[in-house]
């Protein structure tokens, strides 16, 4: 492994190393010792791009970090004094100060009970993976020294992930820390040490002390790892899949029909998973790739001639996004879209089966809004065949599907499409008053409108209105 000076030279380190100069000189002036700490070390041996600064300070950490904060010319900070921490918030780097400090914890509860301020070693300790109990002294005189008391260097070589502790001990504390060692093999492609997969496996229970909250966000970061079926494969080997998100549990080991697809759902869904990955950094895709079966195995049935089907898997699953989104508490624009694309995931596929019309592609337009895009990628994610012929001909006929959307002119006007003709104005031709009729008249025209009958113009769906209006009265 390269020395960490000369990491350090690296040009694309260079707004960092000016923090770690005014930060250690900082420290040296005022007679502390200043460390950088965990994923900072870990990111910076392994030579990966770094988002953030971790500084751990060896005495009170948020007076320190005013003191850098107007060193930065920054004048703020964000303190948490129970922590002895402080956020020191810049747009390209966020930096965190502490306080060496140990914690104590009950066993219904992942928050500390206890806080009390220690040396480097004692925080060091208490940190969830070796690979992230590490730290390098940024003082002037001692910069760039090293202490790696658990053998972080060496786990990092052999691609290991491991507890500095015992694993029981460290799991019990954070049980949140057993569904990090998921994402940090997801996110570094390392293997979990045996010890810990069999702690994780003991203790996966201890999960339910965790909020949903943060249960939501660590998986949300095993969903943006750039291969995330690794982590997610974890979590249903241990058993926390079933705790955290039970629907994609059942898909495990259960068979479905092999024509384009894996016959087993969990290993499909995890495909399509890792191909929306590969075609979209976008965390929503990438959720909806997974949750775009989840109703398969409740639909599941056998039938005689085509083996396995899931009616309505579809529509049924747009409707389990509603309990996915209170269990794991979701935004509603998150649960709104998750729904969008999981209920319309099969339509593309039905354009590319069947005779397509341009009618039936500005259906399927204006179903889809503004996340037509995302949704024709999920579909050529959802092409999980091994078969290379196969492979072509349905990527010839999405192409197909495309440039027929491509030719639709009235593409943008369908993202928000609605009847050119106002409602104020369908009750003065139809002499009508407000109601339900009204709405069915402005369906029909939009009706018209889709099927090419009239076109989307606000003259042409008058006249369409006066020659239906007597139906109507």
């Amino acid at each position: 492994m390269a020395n960490i000076k000369e990491i350090l030279n690296s040009s694309k380190y260079d707004s960092i190393k000016v923090v770690l100069n005014k930060a250690g000189n900082l420290g040296d002036s005022e007679g502390i010792d200043v460390y950088v700490v965990g994923g900072f070390v870990r990111d910076l041996l392994m030579g990966n791009t770094i988002n953030d600064i971790d500084i751990m300070t060896i005495g009170e950490g948020i007076p320190f970090a005013k003191k850098l904060a107007y060193e930065l010319g920054h004048k703020k900070i964000v303190p948490f004094k129970k922590f002895g921490t402080a956020l020191i918030p810049r747009k390209d780097l966020q930096i965190e100060v502490a306080t060496a400090r140990k914690e104590s914890y009950t066993d219904d509860s992942r928050k500390p009970s206890e806080i009390t301020y220690t040396d480097l070693e004692g925080d060091l300790l208490r940190r969830d993976f070796t690979i992230n109990a590490m730290a390098m002294n940024i003082g002037p005189s001692r910069f760039g020294e090293l202490t790696d008391p658990f053998g972080g260097i060496s786990d990092i070589e052999k691609k290991i992930i491991k507890t500095p502790l015992s694993p029981d001990e460290t799991f019990s504390e954070d049980p949140l820390r057993m569904m990090r060692a998921a994402y940090f093999a997801s996110k570094l492609g390392f293997d979990i040490e045996n010890d810990c997969r069999r702690s994780i496996k003991e203790q996966a229970s201890r999960i339910s002390i965790v909020s949903s909250e943060r249960v939501r966000d660590e998986f949300i970061k095993i969903l943006n790892t750039i291969k995330p079926s690794i982590g997610l494969i974890i979590l249903q080997k241990t058993g926390l899949m079933e705790l955290v998100f039970p629907e994609i549990h059942k898909m495990y080991g259960m068979d479905q029909t092999s024509e384009w697809h894996h016959k087993d759902i969990f290993a499909h869904t995890l495909q399509v998973l890792d191909n929306a990955a590969q075609l979209s950094e976008k965390m929503e895709l990438r959720f909806a790739a997974l949750v775009h079966d989840i109703a398969k195995p409740i639909t599941r049935k056998i039938d005689k001639k085509k083996g396995y089907t899931f009616h309505g898997h579809d529509a049924i699953g747009e409707k389990m996004i509603d309990v996915v989104a209170e269990r794991m508490k979701l935004s509603n624009d998150l649960k709104h879209y998750l729904k969008k694309l999981t209920l319309l995931h099969l339509r593309p596929i039905a354009l590319v089966k069947d005779i397509v019309t341009d009618s039936a592609v500005r259906r399927l337009m204006v179903a889809a809004g503004e996340n037509l895009d995302d949704l024709m990628i999920l579909c050529r994610a959802d092409i999980t065949t091994k078969n290379p012929k196969r492979v072509k001909q349905y990527m010839k006929n999405f192409q197909k599907v495309e440039e027929k959307m491509a030719n639709v002119v009235e593409r943008d006007a369908m993202v928000a499409f609605q009847s050119p003709v106002r409602g104020e104005e369908i009750m003065s031709v139809c002499g009508l008053n407000e109601g339900r009729t009204i709405g069915v008249i402005k369906k029909s025209i939009e009706e018209a409108i889709l099927e090419g009958e009239i076109q989307n113009t606000y003259d042409a769906a008058m006249e369409y209105l006066i020659k239906i209006k007597d139906d109507y009265s």
